[in-house]
């Protein structure tokens, strides 16, 4: 990923959330010399230094992959069009061109599959618990009869992608001038609509005079 110094995020806690925020990813890797790609809900285990899902068994990822070769798991965050009319610019020398602002994480690894039950369910456990927390009623694996949910681990196996390298990028118009960034987020907040309001907010937290 090109990633200029003035984009490149490096901040440990600003990575894992835009993970927790977005936690869909594509996980690309190479299957007898095709790029493949598949689009799975991970969780992130910063101390083990991994991600973790689960696959239907039936998908042929978990078998389809070189364990000796590096896998990436793409997660893209905000993302939203900047016209160069919300620019202080245009106003003044008209040098302004449109482009797309965005958030993206690149997670490199190695990908390994697990069939154990236990590793398999304590996963859910968790991907449960994480999703369903900050609903009036979360649902658990234990709303379901065990013999339910004994089946469905028997129809799932376990991936997990041992991280060896992030890189991050956050392009938050952090290359215009202080009048041109407030610009953005003043046209963000009119356009409305929770993208647009979403972005005006990033841009704004990464410079509070915005």
């Amino acid at each position: 990923m090109y990633l200029p110094d003035r984009f490149h995020e490096q901040d440990f806690e600003t990575i894992a959330a835009l993970i927790e925020a977005r936690p869909l990813a594509a996980l690309t890797r190479l299957v007898n010399g095709a790029i493949v790609a598949d689009h799975i809900p991970f969780l992130f285990d910063a101390e083990a230094n991994a991600l973790r899902a689960h696959v239907a068994r039936a998908n042929p990822l978990w078998r389809d992959f070189d364990s000796t070769s590096e896998a990436l798991a793409i997660f893209a965050g905000l993302d939203h069009y900047v016209t160069p009319s919300w620019y202080a610019t245009k106003r003044e020398t008209g040098k302004v061109v449109p482009t797309w602002n965005y958030e993206a994480v690149h997670v490199y690894g190695r990908l390994r599959a697990i069939e154990d039950a236990n590793w398999i369910r304590a996963l859910l456990r968790d991907l449960t618990a994480r999703r369903e927390a900050a609903r009036p009623a979360p649902w658990a694996l234990a709303d379901a009869p065990a013999d339910f949910i004994d089946a469905q681990l028997k129809a799932v196996v376990g991936i997990e992608l041992s991280i060896t390298r992030i890189e991050a990028k956050r392009k938050l118009s952090q290359n215009r001038n202080a009048a041109d960034r407030a610009g953005v987020v003043d046209g963000l907040k009119a356009e409305g609509g929770e993208a647009a309001e979403r972005m005006a907010k990033a841009i704004a937290a990464l410079d509070p005079k915005a």
